[in-house]
């Protein structure tokens, strides 16, 4: 810096100087803004809402909840406090506290912002809304209902449906959906091809839970297929069943990919037809 004027020299220096301060500043507050933002799980604190009842059901806690409300008021911990909110939004606690309760509830709510707990909610489910019409435009006119449940929200909890033969309408709640599945994920049990008998109606189901780390069951795709539907209105009928799979296998448009293996690329140019069959000798 010879030759410069020493003012010009001190100024950039001081400049230099400030610059690394405040990059250094910033970046201490942006870790000590992340760990406010972390933290520990829910889990790992005595009052984890809930327990197990003499059934080996998972019960939701209530005074376990607001003995959470009243910590994360009083001591902060950002990824804990969050998971708190959104398990009382999966279990409407405004309905189930009193006055003070609910106020306190409240007031922990808006501390760590719990709107953006439900709306991250349904922006991370956007995906899985997708792939169920997808899935369910893949498979008109079958009796095959695909449906998408958001448990932040049981009592609205229906957020997207496709092929409906339930009845059931976007926005209509579930009602232990959410227990059992908590139940079955604490057993280690999937919730796959069961039956539904209601009434004069039946269903072969599958229901499949989405989970998400830190917040554990979300969401659940369903899968529905009227069974009645099928035995009754499609398979005693050889016109009916011919229209069902010609509604199966509709498609609307045509491409040029491959999805075979190497091997069965091979066999198809070699004549093979479908996966049963052996290649053409």
């Amino acid at each position: 810096m010879a030759g410069l004027p020493d003012d010009i020299v001190v100024n950039l220096a001081a400049s230099v100087i400030a610059s690394a301060v405040l990059l250094a500043g910033g970046f201490f507050w942006g870790k000590m803004a992340e760990r406010r933002r972390t933290g520990r799980n829910l889990e790992s604190y005595d009052f984890y809402p809930f327990k197990v009842d003499a059934d080996g059901m998972p019960a939701f806690d209530l005074e376990a909840f607001q003995r959470g409300v009243r910590h994360f008021l009083k001591d902060r911990d950002y990824k804990a406090a969050r998971q708190l909110v959104f398990l009382g939004e999966q279990h409407q606690v405004r309905g189930r506290l009193d006055g003070a309760g609910r106020a306190a509830y409240e007031r922990l709510f808006e501390k760590y912002d719990g709107g953006s707990v439900v709306s991250d909610m349904q922006e991370f489910l956007e995906n899985y809304s997708r792939l169920v019409r997808l899935l369910g435009e893949s498979f008109p006119n079958q009796g095959i209902e695909i449906l998408l449940h958001n448990l932040a929200d049981p009592g609205h909890s229906l957020v997207a449906l496709e092929n409906n033969v339930t009845g059931r309408r976007l926005g209509d709640g579930t009602t232990n959906l959410l227990v059992d599945l908590k139940r079955r994920q604490r057993n280690q049990q999937d919730k796959l091809n069961y039956e539904l008998v209601i009434g004069a109606r039946r269903f072969k189901c599958t229901t499949i839970p989405i989970l998400r780390r830190d917040y554990g069951v979300v969401g659940a795709v369903c899968v529905n297929v009227d069974v009645n539907y099928l035995r009754e209105e499609v398979m005693p009928h050889p016109e009916r069943v011919a229209a069902f799979f010609r509604d199966f296998c509709h498609t609307d448009q045509r491409l040029d990919e491959n999805i075979l293996s190497k091997d069965e690329y091979a066999k198809a140019l070699a004549g093979k037809r479908h996966f049963r069959e052996h290649a053409a000798g």
